[in-house]
């Protein structure tokens, strides 16, 4: 296994500097004389959401190469695309098929976010990445700066942006319907998969179809287990980013961009179950945000609850306010001196103002927003018509929204309360938390030149 390791990083390291270091000018000309009326795509990870994103890269241009980890879900991939070269690294299809592309899709698990990302945008490719935008806020940081040197188009894979009534609903917040706003609370029924487990002690074989080490990545190398591939990584802390991080990028995305939720002040959890020996999140967490003043909006806070039905039924201080109204297994609630939004599902498109009888004439604001032809195609068009803010989840939005979702699994990996130093991403009252801000790369894997 280690020789196997060896041999597979050091094939890579070798000539991925190049590319690391920026384009070379044939694949910028490339890019550049690619015709807008078709885009040729790579997509990074085809199973899992990975597999929608494949097919809409595939309704809205050529499919070039497609790369996965798993032999069987990218040899069923490449059935309905048999022209795309298939691929086990991206590193090495990046590196001979990138004059070939203009944008490449990332549907990794988390802890290859940023690396894949990184290493096609400094490549001058356009890029849609799932979300959380990255495992690590300092990785979201250097995505949401390269897209603006590099003027690339960008998209998180947050798909209710696009929906009609998430966009309703920023433009509510922004016209400051409910008056100034006190205090937000968000829930979910995450996890569905297992946490608060231990690392397990078998080693079974690697499977023959399984390229463990690219699933690595990243991370540091730990024996297969069938408990981290094809799906249950996202509550493991070296691949995933637990429950706050898969669904606040959907479940806070309206309340902060209707609300400016960036840069908080300090962050702080509750209340937890714990992480296990290091290497699990919690069954359940109670964290809350504190936000400071933002373009005249008064200060406020953010209370996050996860866990479903393992989180204490007296701990969900939410449900006393909700006017009545029966409490969604996911949901946000907003509550403003004059009323309440309450968003009955993770997207916030489907939402009602509270008390309803105050709000029974309550008239939308005016439109403000473009109303989107659909969540991937809004970022097609963005590549077609050069525009990079046409996608509404760009990087420079999603990366600050990643940011304020990740400084929350911050704190609960340090265990303790986070004073907040934006600018300079640190915490100002405890240095030991810098280890979580920032993750170090196993050899051959780095968002850094």
């Amino acid at each position: 296994m280690k020789r196997r390791d060896f041999l597979t990083t050091s094939a890579v390291a070798g000539v991925s500097g190049s590319f690391l270091r920026g384009a070379a000018p044939a694949v910028a000309r490339a890019a550049e004389e690619s015709p807008n009326s078709k885009v040729r795509f790579a997509c990074i990870g085809v199973g899992g959401k990975g597999d929608s994103d494949t097919n809409d890269a595939g309704k809205h241009g050529e499919i070039i190469a497609l790369c996965d980890v798993d032999e069987k879900t990218l040899d069923k991939m490449a059935a309905k695309y048999p022209n795309a070269k298939k691929y086990f690294d991206y590193r090495k299809m990046l590196e001979e098929i990138g004059d070939k592309i203009d944008a490449v899709t990332v549907s990794t698990p988390d802890h290859s976010h940023a690396v894949a990302s990184a290493m096609a945008m400094r490549m001058g490719k356009h890029t849609f990445c799932q979300k959380p935008l990255t495992w690590s806020i300092e990785e979201a940081r250097v995505l949401r700066t390269l897209a603006a040197e590099k003027n690339l188009c960008t998209q998180m894979g947050n798909q209710g942006t696009a929906d009609d009534g998430f966009r309703e609903g920023v433009e509510l917040l922004k016209a400051g319907s409910l008056g100034p706003i006190k205090e937000i609370h968000v829930w979910t029924n995450r996890p569905i998969w297992p946490q608060g487990v231990k690392r397990p002690t078998d080693t079974p074989g690697i499977p023959n179809n399984v390229h463990w080490y690219e699933f690595l990545g990243p991370a540091h190398d730990r024996p297969y287990h069938g408990g981290y591939h094809p799906f249950n990584w996202r509550g493991w802390l070296d691949f995933g980013t637990g429950a706050l991080g898969d669904m606040a990028c959907h479940t806070i995305n309206v309340a902060a961009m209707g609300l400016e939720l960036f840069d908080a002040e300090s962050v702080e959890v509750l209340d937890t179950s714990g992480i296990v020996d290091r290497e699990t999140y919690p069954t359940w967490s109670i964290i809350k945000t504190q936000f400071g003043e933002r373009n005249g909006r008064a200060p406020l806070s953010l209370t996050w609850y996860d866990g479903g039905d393992k989180l204490p039924e007296e701990k969900r201080a939410y449900k006393k306010l909700l006017h009545g109204e029966k409490s969604s297994g996911s949901g946000l609630l907003i509550v403003g001196e004059k009323g309440s939004f309450y968003s009955v599902n993770d997207y916030g498109a489907e939402h009602v103002l509270l008390p309803r009888d105050k709000y029974k004439e309550f008239k939308k604001p005016e439109a403000t927003l473009p109303r989107s032809p659909g969540h991937f195609t809004e970022w097609v068009e963005a590549i077609k018509t050069k525009d990079p803010k046409k996608a509404l989840s760009n990087f420079e939005y999603a990366g600050r929204l990643t940011e304020t979702v990740l400084l929350g699994v911050v704190a609960l990996k340090a265990g303790t309360k986070i004073e907040w130093d934006a600018k300079d991403m640190r915490a100002k009252n405890n240095s030991d938390a810098d280890q979580y801000i920032r993750r170090d790369y196993r050899k051959g894997f780095s968002i850094h030149v």
